[in-house]
């Protein structure tokens, strides 16, 4: 406890003083290059050592399949080469991706892996198409290669929310669909991460079932809260029994919230936004102490785990959205002296103990802390946050860098290396770095440049607002809007070709030559019910971000 004690001191006053160091325009600069070369550095030997498989393995040069055999790592960080600037190798991995890339294979594959990594990826990709200088399709952004891609692989998803709760299972075979023999035990954040990528997928091909599920999932969530308005960590998707009662905002449940409020921010959705405002109130009146966020039992409020997680540390950026700027910054001087007592987050930390638990003292170069860092300097202009991002190019140079890429930490105490580097890496840890450095860059617009889309050529996109998914796929909501709108138009004309055949009947004394003539003329048309389309607003919030993977159940034998 001491030596908690003594971080953060040091750190209230090192890393938050008063008078915090300003950073030069060439200091800025000096740290984007870095991190440039860091991002190079491990792309490049992904390349050279891994593709086309998922994941690179840094110590012995060379790759894995770890979520499904998609070039994952290729998809991931496919937004950040347009975020760094490198239009030519967004274009070129675009092509690639589209003449390689298949989802009719015979694999397992995580649900939520592949919809934050995968689907959020593509969708990301398609939406900064023209960004990047490529020539789009007529239609643009409600049509696109990306965009099909995307679709595809979300389609394979739908089978794992045929449950009678409609919460997903968490695994699903791309080809057969899901076991007979599937668990039915899924974590939280396994069943409420959808809403973003899915209602994207909705509005831009206009196609409601991928929303209708992904708002089915989240709200059979909702109702499955307790008494005092918390969810567990495990739930089980047919009966609705929760598995595991440990409720707090980590592995597990995190991303969870994080799609109640960004997906009330991009679709302008007053019943999310509700529902994450109720959980906070909870998680604040019975996990939060110090400015910490525990573990509690979720239907007594009863501390079972005093413990910090390094995914936790999302939630301060996630504080910055809804405007807790003073909570947030307090939560996250916490986090930070975790991160000096070791140069990096381990997974698990105990509070009382001021240390790492057992068998969870790894850290896989996780974004948490340095994506709350770019949220909160976004908010304040604050330089410390910028020293934390320092410290971090520091410490992930000095400990992870190896001659093929960048390794997870083993264990912090000793810097020991894991053969592994997560996709998330270059999706999400590198890409908050280079933008907590880079305030000019177009990811950062706030509606002083913009382009033009849609079926018209009329509607105005990339003009600011990018909601980020959990793995840092920055998604545009005005194209959600030019989309729906378009097709809010083709409903109506053909709702009026619809009435208009209705009142062109032949009446009963035609000869068949003329009845056969008659039809067909006829716009063969199907009436249906219509769909209203949710109407946005240009959004004047700065974007979202969160974290990586989904979290472990908590037993001993994970």
């Amino acid at each position: 406890m001491l030596t908690f004690l003594l971080n953060a001191i040091f750190c209230a006053t090192y890393l938050f003083p008063i008078n915090s160091h300003a950073f030069t325009k060439r200091e800025m600069s000096h740290y984007r290059d870095r991190i440039k070369s860091m991002f190079y550095h491990a792309y490049n030997n992904y390349l050279e050592n891994a593709y086309p498989y998922d994941e690179l393995r840094p110590l012995t040069c060379d790759g894995q399949d770890t979520w499904g055999s998609f070039s994952l790592t290729l998809i991931d960080a496919l937004d950040t080469l347009l975020i760094l600037g490198n239009h030519t190798e967004f274009q070129r991995v675009a092509t690639l991706l589209q003449d390689n890339v298949n989802f009719d294979i015979d694999v397992n594959a995580s649900v939520f892996e592949t919809n934050i990594r995968v689907v959020g990826g593509l969708l990301s990709a398609h939406l900064l198409s023209k960004q990047a200088g490529i020539t789009v399709e007529e239609g643009w952004p409600c049509s696109g290669p990306l965009l099909r891609l995307a679709e595809d692989a979300a389609r394979k998803l739908l089978p794992a929310f045929h449950t009678p709760t409609g919460m997903p299972y968490g695994t699903v075979n791309l080809l057969r669909g899901v076991s007979p023999t599937e668990t039915p035990i899924t974590c939280t954040a396994g069943v409420g991460t959808f809403i973003l990528e899915f209602s994207t997928l909705s509005h831009l091909t206009g196609d409601p079932v991928f929303e209708d599920v992904a708002r089915k999932a989240l709200v059979a969530l909702w109702k499955t809260r307790s008494d005092i308005g918390l969810v567990g960590n495990h739930i089980d998707v047919i009966t609705s029994k929760w598995v595991a009662q440990d409720a707090g905002i980590g592995a597990g449940i995190d991303s969870y919230f994080e799609y109640l409020l960004k997906g009330a921010i991009m679709l302008q959705d007053e019943e999310l936004l509700n529902m994450f405002h109720e959980f906070d109130m909870s998680i604040r009146n019975y996990t939060k102490f110090d400015d910490w966020y525990l573990w509690v039992q979720m239907h007594k409020g009863t501390v079972s785990m005093p413990i910090f997680q390094s995914l936790e540390a999302f939630w301060p950026g996630l504080q910055s959205l809804i405007g807790d700027i003073e909570s947030a910054t307090r939560t996250f001087h916490n986090y930070c002296t975790v991160w000096r007592q070791f140069g990096g987050l381990p997974e698990f930390y105990s509070i009382p103990q001021g240390y790492t638990v057992d068998k969870r003292e790894g850290y896989p170069l996780r974004p948490e802390l340095i994506e709350s860092a770019m949220y909160l300097y976004k908010a304040t202009g604050n330089p410390a946050f910028l020293q934390l991002g320092r410290d971090a190019v520091e410490s992930i140079e000095k400990i992870s860098q190896v001659k093929c890429g960048f390794a997870s930490v083993k264990d912090v105490r000793d810097h020991k290396l894991d053969n592994r580097m997560e996709s998330f890496f270059l999706a999400e840890t590198i890409k908050y770095l280079y933008l907590l450095f880079d305030p000019d860059n177009f990811i950062h617009n706030t509606g002083t440049t913009f382009e033009l889309g849609g079926a018209h050529g009329d509607c105005i996109l990339g003009a600011g607002g990018y909601i980020f998914n959990t793995e840092a796929h920055p998604l545009d909501p005005a194209a959600l809007h030019c989309c729906s709108k378009d097709q809010d138009e083709r409903s109506e004309l053909q709702d009026i070709l619809l009435s208009l055949t209705e009142h062109y009947k032949p009446s009963m004394d035609q000869s068949d030559e003329a009845l056969g003539d008659r039809n067909s003329e006829r716009i063969p048309l199907s009436p249906r019910e219509r769909r209203k389309a949710i109407r946005l607003s240009c959004p004047v919030q700065s974007f979202s971000a969160r974290f990586a993977v989904m979290g472990q159940v908590f037993s001993d034998s994970t």
